[in-house]
């Protein structure tokens, strides 16, 4: 067991190195941009859909939209 500290980067250029030998450029690519940052403030905007909703408000939308299928 190796228990040398490295910092982040070289751990992540590291794995980065064995992700490429194992599954490949484009599969490494796909994996890696799932962990992209988004962009907004999600904070701000749910406020902007949901306004002042209470939890049971939620429930029953949800319940309601259920019962309709």
């Amino acid at each position: 067991m190796n228990t040398e500290t490295r910092s982040i980067s070289e751990i992540s250029r590291r794995a980065t190195q064995i992700l490429f030998k194992e599954m490949g450029i484009v599969e490494t690519i796909r994996f890696l941009n799932q962990f992209s940052v988004g962009r907004g403030d999600y904070t701000k905007e749910r406020e902007k859909w949901l306004g002042d909703i209470s939890l049971d408000d939620a429930i029953s939308q949800i319940k309601a939209g259920k019962d309709k299928t």
